[in-house]
């Protein structure tokens, strides 16, 4: 399995996964022309994605999404919630996750995850494919128990740390914003979750990116401060960008103890 990113934050997200027998696009926050040029530039295109997936409405997520679909004739999976909270036209293979089962692409496993945040039923989501366990979390206002006990044991994960709380509450952002961003439905702070990283284990990790950084709330410096401390285990730590997301990240399949024997 492999997974690489068009963009990462709150002008648009779109993370690409790999695995032996397909592809797909988590989310697309950008117009279909600007995911087109941002997929060439992993000599990618919509053409080779077996499907689309969505974790929630909000625009940065989901822009792209319909027409996408519609030109290319894409399978598009999200839940009931999502798909009824806005006016996305006629999707041609429209795939509804019910009561957020799991639910298979080719020979990937997709668990989707119900996580705390200001949509209407938003998911977050679990990769499992030839033995690896790949985890994408953002976009939450903080960790449940469940998805703390989801996420545990991730060879890779994909990890929101979208705002600095000084920089948030001295920012630009209107009160009713700052409350949004801030609260329990809202977004991770590099403090959560970093306390989320402290509790998991994190010497399995062969990846852990950092991503939807805000632009305006939070710095790498900052973020970089508090989170270096609980990732020095982790064998690779990226931090994603709104411009260039991230290129292809590499996960292999853990050795087994008969293969070490």
């Amino acid at each position: 399995m492999r997974f690489a990113s068009l963009g990462s934050g709150s002008q648009g997200n779109g993370t690409l996964i790999e695995w032996s027998d397909g592809a797909l696009l988590l989310d697309c926050g950008f117009s279909m022309k600007e995911a087109e040029l941002r997929l060439a530039r992993l000599e990618r295109s919509p053409r080779d994605l077996s499907a689309l997936l969505v974790t929630h409405e909000h625009g940065d997520h989901i822009k792209g999404i319909a027409a996408m679909a519609r030109r290319y004739q894409l399978p598009v999976y999200m839940t009931p919630g999502t798909y009824h909270s806005r006016d996305l036209g006629v999707i041609p293979q429209l795939r509804l996750i019910e009561g957020y089962r799991a639910f298979r692409i080719g020979s990937l496993e997709v668990e989707p995850v119900p996580v705390p945040h200001d949509a209407r039923e938003p998911s977050q989501f679990i990769f499992c494919s030839d033995g690896i366990k790949f985890g994408v979390l953002t976009d939450l206002g903080s960790i449940s128990p469940h998805v703390e006990e989801r996420y545990c044991d991730c060879d890779a994960l994909l990890l929101e740390a979208n705002h600095d709380p000084v920089m948030l509450a001295s920012g630009p952002y209107p009160p009713s914003l700052k409350q949004r961003v801030g609260g329990a439905w809202g977004h991770l702070s590099n403090q959560q979750t970093a306390g989320f990283l402290a509790r998991v284990d994190t010497d399995k990790l062969q990846a852990l990116v950092i991503a939807h950084i805000s632009q305006k709330n939070n710095s790498l410096a900052a973020a970089r401060a508090v989170l270096d401390p609980v990732t020095q285990s982790v064998a690779r730590v990226q931090y994603a960008c709104q411009d260039e997301g991230f290129g292809w990240i590499q996960l292999r399949a853990p050795l087994t103890s008969a293969a070490l024997a």
